[in-house]
């Protein structure tokens, strides 16, 4: 199975969290975003919307995080306590998937991108970023995974989010719940030193265009 990926990629680690609990093998394709890489012919066939990350599964390519994980549980977890298969758990779980796709990654990205071009953080969004934290902790309130009782996909994607927003500088501190869930992402995550190693390329990338732009 090829994944073609970028080590900057903030949903790249919720990839590697997912093939870690199965033990999956895959063929590391890096895609340099900055050469265009993901534009070419070649890309293109492959996946038209050339977004990363991008799996290729005996020819059957796939793309968009989220899409990617669950094919995944469906096809390889042994169980289905990662992505339960009851209608009514299985519901909150993509819930809790939708809500990281539509309000938390992309009120983090709205605020923080901009600033990978020189622009200062907008304080309107950040209003949105705050909110999304807000029901985040919310959805936290007297639990310690973030849809149910276990650990499923729902916690592997808001997890990975979180660390490579934090590494941009994102305090949670504020979030009593979201800290405590964060801190036992050590104890529970598979491969949770690989996903901090992406946070950790990340914000030195964002910090080198910090220095850049202030030469």
């Amino acid at each position: 199975m090829d994944l073609y990926y970028s080590p900057y990629s903030p949903t790249t680690g919720a990839i590697i969290m997912i093939t870690a609990a199965f033990g999956l093998e895959f063929n590391k394709i890096q895609v340099n975003l900055a050469a265009k890489e993901n534009l070419t012919p070649e890309f293109l066939k492959l996946n038209p919307q050339h977004t990363i990350p991008t799996i290729v599964d005996n020819g059957f390519a796939l793309w968009e995080t989220r899409a990617i994980i669950t094919y995944l549980v469906e096809k390889y977890g042994k169980d289905d306590s990662l992505y339960p298969k009851d209608p009514q758990k299985r519901a909150v779980v993509n819930q809790r998937l939708y809500f990281d796709l539509g309000t938390l990654f992309k009120a983090l990205a709205e605020y923080y991108y901009p600033q990978f071009q020189n622009q200062p953080g907008d304080p309107q969004l950040f209003k949105k970023v705050e909110e999304a934290l807000n029901f985040l902790d919310k959805f936290l309130e007297g639990k310690q995974y973030l849809a149910g009782d276990s650990f499923t996909v729902a916690d592997i994607v808001s997890l990975s989010t979180i660390s490579s927003f934090q590494a941009l500088g994102l305090d949670i501190s504020n979030h009593d719940n979201v800290v405590n869930w964060y801190e036992n992402a050590g104890n529970v995550a598979p491969a949770w030193n690989e996903v901090e190693e992406g946070a950790a390329n990340l914000k030195a990338l964002f910090k080198s265009f910090q220095e850049n732009a202030t030469d």
